[in-house]
């Protein structure tokens, strides 16, 4: 137990750490060559913000603990959204300029609902993974489509900021990339082995270690890059973190996933967990679409955000222990 514990609490900030150094080196070396801001944004942050996700999940799934896999996407896309959107509003409230994000808003949406009628017969079969990753590959060739077009947007601008402040030379982004890339992998093993040898002395389903300490755990980068991009007034850096981050979780990290070791879901799964997930995108549509004006997430929009995620941990905590 002390050994597992141990495990968690160095592997989570080893990982976390790994991952900026990951995507930072990643964005520069392509910055390096010439590779639009846009696109960096899109394709090298948007994976790389959910590079935690997709390790640790393909660790679980070799291992046969789908519940871990399973529950540190969708409980990922639950606290992008809820914790660290709602958390991120209620300091500062969020503006949405950008029209690309108010393009990815819907086709988010629509994922999460095919996501959602997938697991209804209570299983993530290959054929569900690959159709997935299927959809993956459209929403990566419509970002590079995007990214390649070069189109001036808000998004854009601040993408540009973000990755010309970014100091060294390449050799050292190199370097810091495969760094990266090696300490994820160790960090993530050492991660998925901690969490299922607590589960498994708690009694604890390895589903709701997946949704709450894994998933809270994997999403931190999102919300200490919305921070600091509210911070810095990049509103729609903020948002655009969090939904590629979504979109990766759900078709990536779950598509992966699902090759490796189909996986049975659980009724209770799918009425609690895949619901809230749901209601909270639906949630995220309707407050920043901006179908009458500009798109928003005010103070209290992100304040109810942040008490229904409280509710819903409460709610996973009270379901472990019963």
């Amino acid at each position: 137990m002390l050994l597992a514990s141990l495990a968690i609490a160095i592997g989570l900030p080893v990982l976390l750490w790994s991952a900026g150094k990951f995507v930072g080196g990643a964005a520069s070396v392509a910055n390096h060559f010439g590779v639009s801001p846009l696109l960096i944004g899109m394709l090298i942050i948007g994976f790389g913000t959910s590079a935690p996700e997709i390790i640790v999940s393909i660790f679980a799934a070799i291992q046969g603990n789908s519940g871990i896999a399973l529950g540190n996407a969708y409980g990922s896309n639950i606290a992008n959204v809820m914790l660290i959107l709602g958390l991120t509003a209620v300091i500062s409230p969020i503006a949405v300029k950008s029209e690309i994000i108010k393009k990815e808003l819907p086709i988010l949406l629509g994922i999460t609902f095919f996501a959602a009628w997938q697991v209804l017969d209570q299983q993530v079969s290959k054929d569900d993974a690959f159709s997935l990753l299927g959809l993956f590959v459209l929403l990566i060739s419509w970002s590079i489509y995007h990214g390649m077009k070069g189109d001036k947007d808000a998004l854009a601008d601040e993408y540009s900021d973000e990755i010309n402040a970014t100091e060294g030379t390449v050799k050292t982004h190199v370097i810091w990339l495969i760094a990266g890339l090696l300490l994820l992998v160790a960090s993530s093993r050492m991660l998925v082995w901690g969490a299922v040898e607590v589960a498994t002395f708690f009694g604890v389903s390895d589903t709701i270690i997946g949704l709450t300490v894994i998933a809270i755990g994997t999403s931190l980068p999102e919300l200490a890059s919305s921070l600091i991009a509210v911070k810095k007034g990049e509103h729609d850096l903020a948002i655009g973190n969090v939904i590629g981050s979504n979109m990766f979780n759900t078709l990536a990290v779950v598509g992966i996933a699902g090759t490796i070791q189909p996986m049975t879901v659980s009724a209770d799964f799918i009425y609690r967990d895949v619901v809230v997930m749901l209601a909270s995108t639906v949630a995220l549509f309707i407050f920043c679409i901006g179908i009458k004006g500009q798109g928003r997430l005010n103070r209290l929009e992100g304040g109810a955000f942040l008490l229904a995620y409280i509710a819903y941990t409460y709610w996973l905590i009270q379901v472990a222990f019963i």
